[in-house]
């Protein structure tokens, strides 16, 4: 059965108190809309409709060709902004799945399961439900003696008997193509000038229809994120949630609760991270890792066995077996070779360092190209900035640079050369050579 998608953003989020629109919000390493677009292609070969309204051009940037758009330019309720999505989706039969964007605790499971559900269902919709003291302003679920839903009623318009009620609608819905776009003519205004989704339900109960519960168990899957409260109450469960499932699949974690992950990290298994660790954006952290404590890595590429303590990486990819920190700085364009021992205070940027090479502490490497089998002494300073260009600094296999050396670039160091403590190297050095002073010389035997 053909399942469409309209995924409902076109709110203004006025009380998120931004010029970023709402669904735009980072949330655990990605926009919000990004779990609302997961969620689609969980259940649909077809690219959503994206309803828009407020910010829709911001949205339209970022969000691409992953989804189709029908803009709302009136805000007149949820109705009328499912309504909006038709002339995109009246050729499309089966079902259509209907929720909103701000709510990225959704689970896969559950959709499926209501979209499971409403293909069995005699009648045109199923919507979704959850059991919860504290009602957060949702609508009540209305259901008659026998237990038939007959509608959902308002927080607004509720007498105290219906606000005793603690099923409560999650706003999501799941209906034959066919009986939405005819019922959707069928909601009449309400006395705010707006026209309400929820009046589907008691408009296929008049008609006799069956209407379908999904009861989700998590009530955590029916926040949505009105403002940066939610935001971040959202962003407490997603964490929980991404914590757990990387633990399950082999990674340890000491005290887990101090550890940060966002939903776009890929971790191998047998890692250990230690407090106070972050792994954010694009990061595939490999198999048997130590990372952590008080580390930051931000879009890199780790390999496996390697060891980062007390350190920042941005950008930059570490072969097997590399060990850093702590208080070591990697920085975008920063490459690490097999086994690099990376000491403590030292920063590399746009550099390679070659296999099993070592670089002492407190020394800057920046736009090198350093073989393998290089000893970088500590205080090493590559001097590659001369006001107006950045400028190269090669050093070939084996060499070794004796502490405080100064390499003015653009500069290259020969195959197994040496350079004494505190030379200032201003020109190439040949292979095999020895340089020492300032500016450094060749010493001679």
């Amino acid at each position: 059965m053909d399942i469409s998608v309209v995924i409902l953003a076109a709110g203004q989020g006025t009380r998120m108190k931004s010029s970023l629109p709402k669904i735009l919000h980072p949330l655990e390493g990605k926009p919000m809309v990004d779990y609302a677009l997961e969620l689609a292609a969980g259940v649909s070969t077809k690219p959503p409709v994206l309803v828009v309204g407020h910010g829709a051009d911001q949205v339209r940037q970022k969000v691409g060709d992953r989804a189709r758009y029908a803009v709302q330019e009136d805000q007149l309720g949820t109705a009328h902004a499912v309504a909006c999505a038709q002339e995109l989706l009246k050729a499309e039969k089966g079902l259509v799945l209907i929720f909103y964007a701000d709510m990225p605790l959704l689970r896969k499971e559950t959709i499926q399961k209501m979209v499971a559900l409403q293909s069995k269902n005699s009648g045109p919709l199923t919507i979704l439900t959850v059991a919860a003291e504290d009602p957060h302003g949702f609508g009540r679920i209305l259901r008659d003696a026998s237990g038939n839903i007959q509608a959902i009623v308002e927080e607004a318009c509720a007498t105290p008997e219906v606000l005793s009620i603690r099923e409560l609608n999650a706003g999501v819905y799941c209906c034959r193509a066919d009986w939405l776009w005819q019922a959707l003519k069928r909601v009449k205004v309400s006395p705010k000038g707006e026209y309400y989704l929820t009046d589907l339900v008691e408009i296929a109960s008049m008609d006799g229809s069956s209407v379908e519960a999904l009861k989700t168990e998590d009530v955590s899957e029916a926040i949505g994120i009105n403002n940066r409260n939610h935001l971040a109450e959202a962003g407490s469960v997603l964490r929980a949630r991404i914590k757990s499932k990387w633990m399950l699949n082999g990674v340890s974690m000491i005290q887990p609760e101090s550890v940060y992950i966002d939903d776009t990290v890929v971790i191998g298994v047998d890692t250990i991270l230690m407090p106070n660790t972050y792994l954010r954006g694009k990061t595939s952290i490999g198999k048997g890792c130590e990372i952590g404590p008080d580390t930051i890595v931000t879009d890199c590429q780790v390999s496996d066995n390697c060891r980062i303590q007390m350190s920042v990486l941005e950008g930059a990819e570490l072969e097997e077996g590399v060990i850093m920190g702590p208080f070591a700085r990697l920085r975008k364009g920063a490459r690490l070779g097999r086994g690099v021992h990376m000491g403590n205070f030292g920063e590399v940027k746009n550099s390679t360092l070659g296999a099993d090479s070592r670089m002492g502490h407190f020394s800057y490497i920046g736009d090198a190209n350093i073989g393998e089998g290089v000893n970088i002494g500590a205080g090493t300073v590559t001097c590659n900035f001369d006001g107006v260009n950045k400028n190269p600094t090669i050093i070939e296999d084996g060499v070794f640079i004796g502490s405080d050396t100064m390499l003015v670039a653009p500069v290259k160091i020969g195959r197994n050369s040496k350079t004494g403590a505190g030379a200032v190297v201003t020109k190439d050095v040949p292979p095999n050579t020895v340089v020492v002073g300032v500016p450094a010389r060749e010493l001679k035997k």
